[in-house]
């Protein structure tokens, strides 16, 4: 058998290709993996993340931004197609993700490019405005195998980075890890002709020289499905909102408004994506109406047609109560975006 095995994915799809990692991941051997691949827009984020404090989901969903959790830790990152992601995977104890980075700093340097490893994740360029950042890692172990993956930015729109990497303000009470923000630059800033196959052809040729081996590219379509082992699975779990959301660590959210017919106070404790507990505090001269929907909240899952359809439900209950409820439920579906 071949020592190395190369994979190039022609999909955009975030979820696609992070199903075809965790597959590729979990049936893996003895050989060293390289696989590359780009998403289309997409925020990815990692394994213990709140995207409700990291992203500003609302934004995310008015202009058709994905969301994808990956199983690796480390921070939220923004995905476009001025993007190459690469990922090196090979078991213990052959296994060292100090070659891996040593790997793309040698493809950099192929294409003109000196750049050096900062810290525990980060490839940086030193410029005369100081250092930039141009990739990211992330890492995964387990008893035998481990995988190093990360992001290349080429010529990324990093003004989308601050439209949907700043959440928006919300009174969250979060665990998890905190995405650290970096000053970032495109490489096409060095190298201005550089695109997505200069690339993958230049850490394809440094690990292949690092490895003295060569393997035939095995090209993973978006229009069929790999022969991978429960890919379907593994697709439709990636790709579901109980994974992407529903994941979110342990969190407590307050929520308050002031309307005509008085004032709210909503607060939730939300585990695994639904809500444990659901407290209401009014001045409303009617409050009845929203006791009923802190019960009903209870056991509902934190996204907005969940709550909307709570709120609906208590028209047919409350009906001299419809307007102030149709009001409510608005100001709920906005607010928790």
């Amino acid at each position: 058998m071949n020592s190395l095995r190369l994979l190039i994915s022609d999909s955009c799809d975030p979820w696609f290709n992070l199903a075809v990692e965790e597959c590729i991941f979990r049936e893996m051997t003895t050989q060293k993996i390289l696989f590359l691949w780009r998403n289309a827009e997409t925020v990815v984020i990692g394994q213990s993340q709140n995207p409700w404090k990291e992203c500003n989901t609302r934004r995310m969903e008015q202009d058709g931004i994905r969301l994808a959790r990956r199983s690796s830790g480390g921070g939220a990152v923004f995905h476009d197609l001025g993007n190459t992601c690469f990922t090196f995977m090979a078991g213990k104890p052959g296994y060292d993700k100090n070659v891996s980075t040593g790997i793309i700093l040698a493809a950099l340097a192929q294409l003109g490019i000196s750049a050096t490893a900062s810290g525990r994740n980060d490839l940086v360029i030193d410029t005369a405005e100081g250092v930039r950042k141009i990739s990211g890692s992330a890492y995964r172990e387990t008893q035998d195998r481990g995988f190093h993956h990360g992001t290349l930015l080429l010529n990324a729109n990093l003004n989308r980075l601050a439209d949907y990497l700043n959440p928006d303000p919300k009174k969250l009470q979060a665990k998890g890890i905190t995405s650290v923000r970096s000053r970032v630059a495109n490489l096409a800033e060095f190298r201005p002709d550089i695109n997505h196959r200069q690339v993958c052809d230049a850490v394809t040729q440094a690990f292949f020289d690092h490895y003295g081996d060569t393997a035939t590219a095995e090209i993973i379509s978006p229009d069929v499905y790999p022969d991978l082992p429960d890919f379907a699975a593994q697709f439709a779990r990636q790709s579901s909102w109980e994974w992407n959301f529903g994941k979110a660590p342990a969190f407590s959210h307050l929520l308050n408004e002031r309307f005509v017919w008085g004032g709210v106070d909503i607060f939730f404790d939300v585990e695994k994506g639904v809500i444990e507990r659901a407290q209401i505090f009014t001045d409303s001269l009617n409050p009845a109406p929203l006791q009923q929907l802190a019960e009903r909240l209870v056991g509902c899952a934190y996204r907005t047609e969940a709550m909307a359809s709570c709120c609906d439900s208590l028209t047919a209950q409350f009906p001299d109560q419809a307007a102030e409820l149709a009001e409510l439920r608005q100001w709920l579906v906005e607010t928790i975006k």
